[in-house]
């Protein structure tokens, strides 16, 4: 690449920084299963980053132009970088906050280019999982707060699995796909774009937010019909006469079908709503 020298001194100097990568993309807000929390993940980073630099009246400006001054930085990840960071990168977030609901309670940054069928089971069973279980001790010894934390991790647990699974509406369709491409439960193509990919996420129920399903703020998605027409080797221009359609759910039942695998555990219907509208 053509870059200028002191840009590819900056890239020297980010290598540095790689001793902070996460394994798995996966932060969660509050610390879970003995690893640090994100705030304090991010303070490491930010003091690796600056050097000799870092300063406490560094992390106050660094907040202060976040509109978040006199504040934490734990309390700024919770309340205010999801929406910060939608607007930022247009509506179409690669970090996803995830949350239950509960200001106290689970809460995870999640990079959505690593979240794989794998990483998702991982955030529920390894990490929502340990929550859970730490919120039953803690309700068995009677610590306030404990019982309503855990019927909210409990309840996240079972949207998220709903999303692992893929049933409709919980479904990623992908209109330039034909149904023997389209993906069964949590199979992503990072070549689909945010749009199609964080939709299941956004109808899994409110948990907050009307509308961000179990994301901690609405992104500004919705998914109906693109502009243009279809020409008539679309393999949904039968369907559609043309239109442009995203708006539409396949049942797990109709994509095995046409992959060749077990219609199983019953056939089901195609259907479309307006719950992306």
């Amino acid at each position: 690449m053509d870059l200028a020298d002191e840009q590819r001194a900056w890239v020297e100097r980010c290598a540095s920084l790689l001793a902070q990568v996460d394994d798995d993309g996966i932060l969660c807000i509050p610390p879970v299963r003995g690893e640090a929390s994100a705030a304090d993940s991010l303070l490491k980073l930010l003091a690796a980053a600056y050097g000799e630099a870092w300063s406490n009246e560094t992390l106050s400006a660094l907040l202060r132009g976040v509109d978040h001054g006199g504040k934490t930085l734990e309390s700024w990840l919770r309340d205010k970088f999801f929406a910060q960071h939608c607007r930022l990168f247009q509506q179409r977030p690669f970090i996803w906050h995830l949350w239950d609901g509960l200001r106290d309670g689970f809460a995870a940054l999640v990079n959505y280019h690593r979240l794989d069928r794998q990483n998702l089971e991982r955030l529920i069973y390894t990490y929502l999982g340990d929550w859970i279980r730490t919120q039953e001790r803690a309700a068995a010894e009677g610590r306030q707060g404990a019982d309503e934390r855990l019927a909210a991790a409990k309840a996240l647990k079972t949207r998220l699995e709903a999303i692992l699974e893929g049933e409709a509406p919980l479904d990623i369709f992908v209109r330039w796909k034909p149904i023997d491409r389209q993906p069964i439960g949590w199979e992503p193509d990072l070549n689909d774009g945010v749009r199609l990919n964080i939709r299941p996420f956004m109808l899994a129920g409110d948990v907050g937010r009307k509308g961000a399903g179990v994301l901690r703020d609405k992104p500004n998605i919705k998914w109906e019909k693109d502009r243009g027409k279809d020409v008539e080797s679309a393999p949904w221009f039968p369907l559609f006469k043309g239109e442009r359609i995203n708006d539409h759910h396949l049942t797990l039942a109709e994509k095995r079908v046409a992959r060749g695998a077990p219609s199983y555990p019953a056939a089901g219907r195609s259907w479309s709503t307006g719950a992306g509208r």
